[in-house]
């Protein structure tokens, strides 16, 4: 009598290509590492060293995701500038505590090895290392049938990052008149990608039609790592906050001091095409506001003898400016105004 044969391949999971595809990701984070450094990429765990020049180290982690631009990705068969967005969303938050970017992992799990989109997926998130200037120590990929859909992934990425104890950026550093300060965003970054998906299903617009949107939807975050750390080694500024989902209010919010407030004037900020179309195309300013990040990327908190000094961190691109001042009253923002969406 012939019995049946099950094997983990015909449930779905094809462990062979998952090892195709841890053998890549060694390969492609070997040439960042070099010989000084050493990994463990494909064992249980990885090991990194701690900077020795560092007193009182502090550690920091970060971790985070994409949440639904991926099916933006999807759409457009697109995936080699969302590993970028991955590692931006986690690097990002660490450097607002002052931290240094020191290692980070990945998690993708996916309907089924596909080594085409996971290899690109990969390459984005090895850029965004290397512009971060950390280390992709390993991950984790796991194949679920079942679970997702035909073609549907997720992915999450966790960030490790240390600062010295006197160099940790706390509410206390934050003093009554400093300036608010506003670093332009590359776009949505990746947060409200729910709305804009629903939008577009709403409104019948086909992406893969549209070349604005086809650029402007997956451009990749902007990774501030190397400015807002040359800002921090020469002390000129006092706090910093990353603006994701809840927009400048609630992200600025969050670093504010029990006694002082943050005053922004929302003329002052600068938007960006992908804004003006959200707005032209029936977003009210304040699902704008509480959903993206309306242009500005990243705020830092100076004091006002520092700006000129700051400025020459930034490219043009990216030059921060004045959107507000600290003041009294009791741990609020207050928003004036509103934004000029066609300037």
């Amino acid at each position: 009598m012939n019995k049946k044969k099950f094997t983990y391949k015909k449930s779905g999971v094809n462990i062979k290509a998952a090892d195709k595809f841890v053998d890549f990701i060694s390969t492609v984070s070997a040439k960042k590492r070099g010989k000084k450094k050493f990994s463990n990429i494909g064992g249980f765990g990885s090991i990194t060293n701690i900077p020795g020049n560092i007193k009182q180290p502090k550690i920091v982690a970060c971790t985070d995701g994409v949440g639904t631009k991926i099916e933006i990705a999807n759409m457009l068969n697109k995936f080699d500038t969302i590993g970028i967005d991955l590692v931006a969303m986690s690097v990002n938050d660490l450097i607002v505590q002052g931290a240094k970017p020191l290692l980070f992992l990945d998690y993708i799990s996916i309907n089924k090895i596909d080594l085409r989109k996971l290899k690109s997926i990969i390459k984005g998130i090895n850029k965004g290392c290397n512009e971060s200037e950390c280390e992709l120590v390993g991950g984790e990929t796991a194949e679920m049938p079942g679970t997702y859909e035909k073609g549907k992934f997720d992915i999450a990425g966790f960030a490790v990052g240390v600062v010295g104890k006197n160099r940790i950026l706390n509410k206390n550093k934050i003093k009554k008149n400093n300036l608010i300060v506003a670093i332009p965003s590359s776009g949505l970054h990746s947060n409200g990608y729910s709305l804009v998906r629903y939008l577009l299903k709403q409104k019948k617009i086909n992406i893969k039609k549209n070349k604005f949107l086809k650029s402007e939807l997956l451009k990749p975050t902007k990774i501030y790592v190397k400015e807002i750390m040359n800002l921090i080694n020469y002390n000129l500024i006092n706090g910093c906050a990353n603006i994701t989902g809840g927009g400048l209010s609630d992200n600025i919010k969050r670093i504010i001091p029990d006694k002082l407030s943050a005053h922004i004037s929302l003329d002052k900020i600068k938007t960006s095409k992908i804004f003006n179309w959200l707005k032209n195309n029936g977003i009210s300013d304040k699902e704008m506001l509480k959903t993206f990040n309306c242009g500005v990327g990243f705020c830092l908190i100076v004091e006002s003898k520092n700006l000129k000094k700051i400025s020459k961190f930034f490219s043009k691109e990216y030059k921060p400016y004045v959107i507000g001042r600290i003041l009294s009253n009791k741990n609020k923002v207050k928003l004036n105004g509103s934004i000029n969406w066609y300037q």
